[in-house]
């Protein structure tokens, strides 16, 4: 039986142990086609001997960049990985500034991407990199497409030079280089090692509680970032159906043709899920829409482990079968439990989630740790609502004097590419300094509580973490994205970014019209209401005293967010310098 130790050993660990007929299923055209995971393995190979043809050797860099996850995606990284070359994967919405930079920086040699509009923005900056050429997924052009790609490595001569690399490959070999999405300055190439992301993957796999080779999941969040990246890899090592989805807009009938069981997530998605549950409610009329909200009242009083009453059990399993159970079909009705990672989630939908019988278990890591550190598990007392679970096999955790969350083990990066100074400032005695603040409660829940970085204190002295001003401030129905400022200032601010559909339904019911939301005094006179009940659990000092609204949406096409929908404050505050000057001018 074959033992992981490399990330491509998984395919083949799955070929040996549970060979899937379905092993990636996308849409092609309407129609939903598939592949096993021997013709994987048989197309795996295919591209590695076309990357020996192409003159790529062990400790090569080729690039990849695609707008949607895909298995040629999959293909070209187990190709690349096996002939001992690295994968460095780009997010599709960076400028063409980022990805000269990236694919000088990483010193890639070769570029794939997936459509015209990315080939065009890679071509543009060819001529000032290193880049051989680039090769399409999409039949665009004949000579540069993934089949002439694929024609290189038909032949089966260079299979042994295949073989020999792949038994070279070493555990502690570089694997991939990840560079951050980069919530302020320049991108940071992560060096992962194969023995971090498996070792990663292998103690994750203990703490997901899916057994069996029979479950379908769902690829759609970005498979640049870590937290997919890993989680394919898992796929592969437990034998699951990986079914793509044909984009984020389509995500919602996707989900209902593939009814998975399973499905990472990032904060922001379910807060767009659940705004979206809410609007119908509010939609509903009489009887029915007393019940929805009866139902949604019920589940914020929801505890774990059976600590509600017999009564409040018997009123939820209500609720499940007339309420939630129209939620759970909307997620295609087979839903085991989805995770949640890359930013923090408010608790008020996590407890919402679990009441309604679709678990939500938030995790915690990032891409410096392959990406695991922590994860909630119902099993054995391991959840708690307001934590990112308790340490994974094998990792330490540990609080430092000033609250900054350290952490040890096999999953820690190799280090920054090219940036021997910053790593050795990151990781000291073995302890990669996170740059997150945070607790360890006595039975060893971790709990985050800021950015190390993003604290700051006013004029008065007083430190103020934005983090958690911001995820209060997002419980309100009215307010999407919610920025808090006010470094060397005398007292913190906001800029608010409104729920433009809610705002937009909110407005209707009362006949009124909106012609600017930045500077409505009705919808202010609303929001400040909202930021009164917010500002009730917050100490004098943290109390937001002024806001402004922006007038548009932030968005990743603006550069106001990362690719996992992080706010970019930097990009924010230069963006509304105006608005920021009102605040503390005026």
């Amino acid at each position: 039986m074959i033992e992981p130790k490399r990330l491509f050993d998984f395919i083949y660990h799955q070929q040996e142990k549970f060979p899937q007929e379905k092993c990636y299923v996308y849409k092609k055209d309407t129609i939903w086609k598939s592949i096993s995971t021997q013709q994987f393995i048989k197309q795996a190979n295919i591209a590695s001997r076309a990357l020996l043809n192409l003159g790529i050797k062990p400790n090569d860099k080729i690039a990849v960049i695609s707008s949607n996850n895909r298995p040629e995606w999959h293909i070209l990284d187990i190709g690349t990985l096996q002939i001992g070359a690295q994968n460095v994967p780009l997010y599709p919405t960076l400028s063409e500034k980022d990805y000269e930079y990236i694919i000088n920086h990483s010193d890639a040699l070769y570029c794939f991407v997936s459509d015209k509009e990315l080939l065009e923005k890679v071509t543009a900056v060819k001529d000032r990199t290193k880049l051989k050429g680039v090769f399409t997924f999409d039949e665009i052009n004949v000579e540069t497409s993934w089949s002439s790609f694929l024609e290189l490595g038909k032949s089966e001569a260079n299979q042994p030079l295949v073989e020999k690399y792949k038994k070279d490959v070493k555990a502690d070999d570089l694997a991939t280089i990840i560079y951050t999405s980069g919530t302020t300055g320049t991108p940071k190439g992560v060096m992962l090692s194969h023995r971090n992301i498996v070792e990663n993957t292998l103690v994750s796999a203990e703490a997901l509680d899916l057994e069996g080779n029979h479950h379908r999941v769902i690829s759609y969040l970005p498979i640049n970032h870590i937290f997919e990246r890993f989680a394919s890899y898992y796929y592969h090592f437990m034998g699951f159906e990986v079914h793509f989805a044909e984009s984020i807009d389509k995500l919602g009938d996707n989900l209902k043709e593939i009814q998975p069981h399973f499905m990472p997530v990032v904060p922001r998605l379910i807060e767009k899920v659940f705004d979206k549950i809410v609007a119908k409610g509010n939609g509903l009329s009489g009887i029915k829409k007393g019940l929805f909200f009866w139902a949604l009242a019920l589940a914020e009083n929801y505890k774990p482990y059976n600590q509600n009453t017999a009564f409040y059990n018997f009123k939820l399993k209500i609720a499940r079968k007339l309420i939630f159970s129209k939620w759970a079909e909307a997620l295609g009705g087979e839903l085991r439990f989805m995770v949640s990672g890359s930013a923090p989630l408010q608790e008020r939908l996590i407890t919402i989630f679990n009441a309604a019988g679709i678990p939500i278990f938030e995790g915690y890591g990032m891409t410096e740790t392959s990406p695991g550190v922590s994860i909630n598990d119902l099993r054995n007392g391991k959840f708690k609502v307001g934590t990112v679970g308790k340490a994974l096999n094998g990792i330490e955790i540990k609080i430092a004097a000033d609250g900054e969350i350290l952490v040890k083990g096999s999953n820690i990066m190799l280090g920054y590419y090219k940036n021997e100074e910053l790593t050795n400032k990151t990781i000291i005695d073995g302890y990669l300094h996170t740059g997150d603040i945070g607790t360890l409660d006595e039975e060893g829940f971790l709990k985050i509580t800021d950015r190390k970085k993003e604290m700051f204190k006013t004029s008065g002295g007083k430190y103020i973490a934005p983090a958690v001003l911001e995820s209060a401030l997002k419980q309100s129905r009215f307010i999407e994205q919610a920025m808090v400022i006010g470094e060397s200032e005398k007292m913190p601010a906001a800029l608010i970014q409104i729920n433009f559909d809610f705002v937009k339904e909110w407005a209707k019911r009362k006949n009124y019209f909106i012609t600017d939301v930045a500077t409505d005094k009705n919808l202010i006179s609303r929001v400040q209401k909202e930021i009164d009940i917010c500002n009730a659990n917050f100490g004098n000092w943290e109390k937001i005293k002024k806001f402004e609204i922006t007038p548009e949406e932030w968005t990743i096409e603006a550069d106001l967010l990362t690719p996992t929908m992080k706010m970019k404050r930097k990009n924010i505050k230069k963006k509304y310098k105006y608005l920021f000057q009102k605040i503390y001018n005026s």
